[in-house]
């Protein structure tokens, strides 16, 4: 786009763009060169989660991203494929964590009316989701590939929706049981309990 064209946009409003809402706190908006056309090589995900929220697993095959926490809580965890490692980046308002361009990752709100911001350096923020790769990956190969039981398979990832974006869904019976026990923490200040709560929740991030 030439930006001295009639058509070059310089502004956009992002309660314009949702990419998906899961409920009132918990959604997320997008800024690409789709909304926004005088764009290059940067765009944005403005992600509103609550308390035990979780941006999917996922990987961003075009770019590298910054997360950058506005309000609330929140834990960055990365899966470094040099180490084989699970790394957790706790942050807070005016903290980031940066996660490299095509690097396994996800995002847990530790506590309520987390605000982040997810800054990519490409005009358009592709995604693979770890959701469409259990859903659309066929079962028997799934089966075939691990030695696995393949009835047990299917029924293990019946309740994975594809796309989730943000879980648990909203129909998830264990998350009334989380919901509960995050009642014990969320009217807390002091956010080194919260993060302990977040690690008890999720053992397999040791």
């Amino acid at each position: 786009m030439a930006l001295n064209s009639q058509t070059a946009q310089f502004t956009y409003d992002l309660n314009k763009s949702p990419l998906m809402k899961k409920d009132k706190n918990n959604y997320i908006n997008i800024l690409g060169v789709q909304q926004l056309n005088t764009l290059k090589n940067v765009s944005l995900l403005d992600i509103f989660l609550s308390a035990n929220n979780v941006v999917e697993p996922h990987y961003h095959q075009n770019a590298a991203e910054l997360v950058y926490c506005i309000s609330g809580a929140a834990v960055v965890s990365i899966l470094n494929p040099n180490t084989k490692q699970i790394q957790n980046f706790p942050i807070t308002p005016g903290q980031v964590a940066n996660v490299p361009k095509a690097w396994w990752h996800y995002e847990v709100a530790t506590v309520d009316n987390t605000h982040l911001l997810a800054i990519f350096d490409a005009d358009t923020p592709e995604v693979i989701l770890g959701s469409d790769l259990l859903k659309l990956t066929p079962s028997n190969i799934m089966a075939h590939t691990y030695c696995m039981d393949e009835s047990k398979w299917k029924e293990a990832i019946k309740p994975v929706t594809p796309s989730t974006f943000i879980g648990p869904t909203k129909d998830c019976k264990k998350q009334q049981n989380r919901s509960h026990r995050s009642s014990q923490y969320q009217n807390q200040h002091d956010l080194n309990y919260s993060q302990q709560q977040y690690y008890s929740y999720f053992p397999y991030h040791y």
